[in-house]
């Protein structure tokens, strides 16, 4: 899925993605950042993301990311 992030919080790790589909806001899950390039999210950011059993979005990333089948630039 794709979207954007509405808020996220660097120190509680709390945060909402809108969903582009239907606008829907999604919380991130705690270790939505885990295996991620993202360190951070700031608000209006594009992710692509998954969501979790409980409907969290999780495994935020971006679309450059080897997991969407293109190659990330390494400095």
């Amino acid at each position: 899925m794709q979207g954007v992030v509405k808020a996220y919080d660097p120190i509680t790790r709390e945060g909402i993605v809108v969903r582009d589909t239907d606008r829907a806001e999604l919380v991130l899950a705690a270790d939505a950042l885990e295996g991620s390039l993202f360190r951070t999210l700031r608000q209006g950011q594009r992710v692509v993301f998954d969501l979790d059993a409980g409907g969290h979005a999780v495994a935020l990333r971006t679309g450059a990311e080897p997991d969407m089948g293109m190659t990330t630039a390494r400095v």
